[in-house]
């Protein structure tokens, strides 16, 4: 499966971002999918995660509430709503794919990862 993200930019702490992730190449419902963030200097990390339906979803601590994962089958896209954004989560992130019954959060077991959309939160 082929990965597409976008929606990335530049915004003021406070704001809102949506960044999207668009699959091509295979059957959208057999993966699970994931939002992964590597800032300057760091290693990728974990945002969230959601299962094949949309109904099970999980986040990192550092989320606390302020972002969202979904899914759109029927468009073949992720979404990640983010909110309140704040400096520390400037970042390029990235989605991700696999074909695992349950979601997970551990970065190497995804096989399929788009290129990446810089997100960048000012103070």
């Amino acid at each position: 499966v082929q990965l597409q993200a976008s929606g990335g930019g530049l915004v003021q702490a406070g704001g809102s971002l949506r960044l999207s992730c668009v699959a091509s190449g295979r059957t959208f419902t057999r993966y699970i999918m994931g939002w992964f963030r590597q800032a300057p200097g760091k290693e990728r990390e974990f945002v969230a995660a959601v299962n094949w339906s949309g109904g099970i979803t999980d986040y990192s601590d550092f989320v606390e509430g302020r972002f969202t994962i979904s899914r759109g089958n029927a468009k073949n896209t992720v979404y990640l709503q983010m909110n309140s954004l704040k400096p520390e989560d400037t970042a390029v992130y990235y989605c991700a794919a696999d074909d695992s019954q349950f979601i997970y959060r551990g970065r190497d077991g995804y096989d399929y990862w788009g290129q990446g959309t810089l997100v960048t939160v000012s103070s």
